[in-house]
């Protein structure tokens, strides 16, 4: 489907590759970029930079340009998501966009069907990543410049019937701006003998995700003052319970009983991630409560950071979520 024609005669057909101009000191880039059809205007400009002859693409029924393919198999993934931008395709590639600041969601399962066909490449950040406003969330293309539509059709196929069976290929999930409530535990801040190192760095965290501490407490290593502080807190309305500190196996140590005293729920004490794998996940009532190991203080990347998002975002965390933790969650070195 390429062959070398008279620039005159090449008018209707497509280039198969960009072609360049050069002008010395003056300018060096792209006159034509690959997959444009040539118009008889163009002529003169081909004849300008030494191209009598150009190789030309004539597709045959049943083939794509690779622009083509990229551009239906983005338009299959976004379906009728009228937020989701995609870009327009260059070097035989097209992204998807993130249209807000938020956590991206992905279909692996759908990904990997895609995948699995022959010169076909999708690719995307993980899902539950937290994206920027502008973000690439994905990007499609194809191995050859010219490629089956049969293939790029069974991607449309694919997309449309998992669809049909209830998933959502690919969002972005806005945040809520949480009203948090932190008690920080510990008679040595309590008392006075340090500083309190977590409320700055949780703070920050939830800023960063819209969501800020309403209210923040302090209590000794004693269970029932704890108990006393969450159901204070609770009363308050806060939509997240932070308790900091008091995590590990130390006789001190009282904030995972306390939580449970409490009267709430426990998801999972500990997690298969280092470093927070002394993370505590529960909820009291609807309201989301954790646990907070000591590694949040210092780690820039912990368990929290893996869970807080889903939880802005609205999610409920269940154990599943706890589970697949592990496979990727070794940041220690």
């Amino acid at each position: 489907m390429l062959r070398e024609v008279k620039v005159e005669d090449a008018i209707g057909m497509i280039l198969p590759h960009d072609l360049t101009q050069i002008l010395p000191g003056e300018f060096k880039g792209r006159l034509f970029r690959k997959g444009h059809q040539v118009t008889e205007a163009d002529i003169p400009a081909l004849l300008s930079i030494g191209k009598e002859h150009i190789y030309a693409m004539e597709l045959q029924p049943g083939y794509l340009h690779e622009d083509e393919a990229a551009l239906r198999m983005a338009r299959a993934i976004v379906g009728d998501s009228a937020s989701l931008e995609l870009t327009e395709p260059h070097e035989g590639k097209v992204n998807v966009k993130s249209p807000i600041h938020g956590l991206v969601k992905i279909d692996k399962a759908f990904v990997d069907s895609v995948n699995a066909i022959d010169e076909i490449v999708l690719s995307t950040i993980r899902t539950n990543t937290v994206v920027k406003a502008g973000a690439s969330l994905i990007g499609t293309r194809v191995i050859p410049l010219i490629v089956e539509e049969a293939k790029v059709v069974e991607v449309e196929r694919l997309a449309q019937a998992r669809r049909e069976a209830g998933f959502t290929l690919l969002e972005v999930k806005p945040f809520r701006s949480l009203r948090v409530g932190v008690i920080t535990t510990g008679s040595e801040v309590f008392k006075g003998r340090i500083q309190d190192k977590f409320g700055p760095v949780v703070k920050e965290k939830l800023a960063q995700l819209g969501s800020s501490v309403v209210e923040q407490r302090f209590a000794p290593d004693d269970s029932e003052t704890i108990v006393g502080e969450i159901h204070a807190l609770q009363a308050l309305g806060v939509d997240l319970i932070l308790v900091t500190g008091g995590m590990s196996v130390d006789p001190d140590d009282r904030t995972p009983g306390a939580i449970k005293l409490a009267g709430a729920r426990v998801v999972s004490y500990g997690t298969p991630m280092l470093p927070g794998s002394m993370l505590l996940m529960a909820y009291l009532g609807d309201t989301p409560i954790m646990g907070l190991p000591g590694c949040v203080m210092h780690d820039p990347y912990t368990s929290f950071d893996v869970l807080l998002p889903r939880i802005c975002a609205g999610e409920e965390i269940v154990r599943s979520d706890i589970t697949e933790m592990g496979y990727g969650g070794f940041y220690q070195c």
